[in-house]
This record gives C-alpha cells, structure tokens and sequence, in this order.
C-alpha cells in the first residue's frame, strides 16, 4: 500500500498543489478476481430512483426475439446500452466530496479496494409499452360463452396475470389498463377477451331489456337486468358488459349503470361493419342509428380509429380500419397507411397515430418527421416521404 510520503512525492512530480486539494486522500487498489463482467450500471432518473429507494423493485421483460425493457410499477422504458470513454469503478465506502469532513488539519490516507470496473451503462428511455402481443395471445382461445351442459371448459392457451406479466413488454399497471381497454374479464383465474359475436350479443341482450322495459339509458337497474337475463347468460357476463359499456353508480342505495351513447353506438357499428368490404355510407348510417337504443344519437366522431370515411367515391363509403390491427412500429405504421391510401388529411390519419406519440410528442411532429405535406383543392394532404410498395 502506498504511504503518505509517496503519494506527496507523486503530486510534486505532478506539478499539483497539495493545498489544492482535499484532506482526504483515496489510495486505490483493485481486489482479486476483478472483473468487468462481474457488474453492469444503469442510469435512472429521479422518480426511478425513488422506486428503488422506497423498496420496490424494476422488472427487465422480453423474449428471446425481443428487445429487452425495463418496467416498474407503471411506466416502461426502452433499455440502450452507452459507452463512456472513461472507466468507471465500483467502490465501496468511497466517499465524494460532499460526504468528506472539513475538521481535518493534515493530509491522511484512505485505502479502498475497487470491487468492479465497467466502460459501459445502461440507459434508459420512457416508451410506449408493447400492448400488442397481449390481445394477440388472448386470441387464440376467446370466450365464446359458457360451456354446454356436461362439457368441460376449454383452458388451453389461456393466461393468468403472471403468464401475461411474463410475456408481455409492459408494466403491470399498463397491462391493467389495457386488459379493460379490450374488454377483457378474468375467468377461473385466466384472463379472457370475449369472441366479438359473444359480447355484442350481450350487449344486444342489455339494449333489448333497455328497450323493452323503456328505461332511460342513462339509469338501467343492476339487480332487475340481472334477473330479467339471468336465464339466457351467466349474470357475471351480464354485469361485466354493463361494465365495458356503461358507467356503474348508487342511488338510494341501489345500483345503476349509465350505459356510455359513445360505446355503444361505436360497438353496433363494428358489428355492421364486421363483415363489410366497403359500407354505402349513407345507408350504414340509417341502419346504425336504428340498431342503437331508443334515445341514442350515432354520431361519426365515436367511429374515429376504428372506421374510416372516404369521401373521395361516389357514392361515399365507409369501412373498417381498427387502430388496433395496425403495426406497433411507428415507421410501418406509417407505410401501412400509405398503402391502404396514398393521401391523408390530418383529420383522417391522426386517430391512426394518435397511439404512437411519445411524451410531449405530437402527431404534427411525428407527420412532419414521416410523411410530407402538400396542397389538393385548398386542403392540406399528406403522402409518404419514400416509394411505397402495394
């Protein structure tokens, strides 16, 4: 181990000032079988550093074909690998400046082992979670409604929330979020989406009882719809539609549901246009405003990322073109919409990547990076930067 008397030799070979410098000096020595693989640093943020702080834990998720990421509770961050020039060493009981007493007069030793050393970090990145690959596995067996008499329910290739948790690129708030956003219920445990023909014939069975018992939709009784579909659906299906399609409240300590008009009319017009190429749009709309509950208005703001107007033929028409069933990737994304039509107005394709703005990212950044801008009879048209394959 160095001794006083070297290191003040060395800072005089140095041409340093040893008044210039702190009291405290660290003599550095690398332990036995050090490693740089023995380590690897990550660089978090304050609210990520919090996380850890407070004892909770960070989650790296993904499948061998995947990018990894990183997830805590609620958010998920991209992961890259940053090289520094410098090396960085492990040091423990290192102190730092800050953490240094000032009541020494003289010069004094401290001698620190370096345990680990790495010229390399990981950095990370909010990003959207990877959402896609979850309704994706859900697929492949969909509730279609309670097994018939005697038969056994068909469990294969169903998930808990630990096989999603598992598989999924997402935190678990975030899978959360997205399991009601697809309208999915758990089952024996498994968490289930509904085969489309079975919820919007629940749903059909709700605006029916609705209609035939003249309720206001906006106050349909839980316990009366209940009894009344009871023998027709399992009631936990009954309430779990009224749950995806309305909003639950009490009054005078009974419960309610106010059925959502935007819902509603967005999943009859889904059920239109399920098996339609293309839809007359001016007969879609009069067959959609009759199938919707009395009192009802269809508007075609409630279709926005889900169906897509084209005013452009004649006559005009209407098809289907779910958010949901577009490529996760930004720059596909984009190429996949110049494919299906090679001009966009900003109203047209903004439900459309909506979805893929980053934090304080706007769809007028993410067009002006994709895609370029033109005039066409005064209005403002947008078409790919590059060739597009059809």
């Amino acid at each position: 181990m160095r001794t006083l008397e070297e290191v003040q030799a060395t800072l005089q070979i140095a041409k340093l000032k040893e008044e210039d410098l702190q009291k405290t000096i660290h003599c550095l020595s690398f332990g036995e079988n050090v490693s740089s693989a023995d380590y690897c640093l990550m660089e978090l943020d304050d609210t990520l550093c919090k996380h850890i702080e407070a004892g909770k834990s960070l989650v790296i998720r993904g499948d061998k074909d995947e990018r990894a990421v990183l997830c805590s509770d609620d958010k998920t961050y991209d992961l890259k690998i940053a090289d520094t020039s410098n090396l960085l060493l492990f040091v423990p009981g290192c102190s730092t400046p800050d953490q240094l007493t000032h009541s020494q007069d003289s010069s004094h030793l401290v001698h620190a082992q370096i345990w680990g050393f790495c010229n390399s970090y990981w950095e990370l990145r909010k990003q959207r979670p990877k959402l896609k690959k979850m309704k994706k596995l859900l697929m492949e067996n969909p509730y279609t409604g309670p097994a018939l008499g005697g038969q056994e329910e068909n469990t294969e290739n169903t998930y808990t929330m630990q096989d999603l948790l598992e598989r999924i690129q997402a935190s678990e708030e975030e899978i959360k979020t997205h399991l009601e956003t697809i309208h999915a219920c758990q089952i024996d445990g498994y968490w289930r989406v509904l085969d489309f023909d079975y919820e919007m014939k629940l749903l059909g069975h709700v605006t029916q009882l609705v209609d035939s018992e003249s309720w206001p939709f906006n106050k349909v009784p839980l316990q009366t719809s209940l009894e009344e579909l009871a023998p027709l659906e399992p009631t936990e299906m009954i309430e779990h539609c009224l749950n995806c399609y309305g909003k639950c409240y009490t009054e005078n300590g009974q419960v309610f549901y106010a059925l959502d008009e935007d819902k509603v009319c967005r999943g009859m017009a889904l059920l239109l246009l399920q098996n339609a190429v293309k839809f007359n749009l001016r007969e879609f709309q009069e067959v959609w405003q009759q199938s919707v509950p009395e009192g009802m208005s269809t508007r075609l703001d409630q279709l926005k990322s889900v169906a897509l107007v084209d005013r452009t033929s004649h006559p005009e028409t209407i098809c289907l073109l779910r958010v949901d069933d577009l490529p996760e990737d930004t720059l596909e994304r984009f190429n996949h919409l110049f494919t299906l039509r090679e001009k966009w107005t900003e109203e047209d394709i903004t439900p459309y990547i909506q979805d893929l703005c980053g934090e304080k990212q706007t769809t007028g950044a993410l067009l002006t990076k994709y895609a370029r801008s033109s005039m066409q009879n005064g209005i403002k048209v947008f078409n790919s930067r590059r060739p597009v394959a059809t």
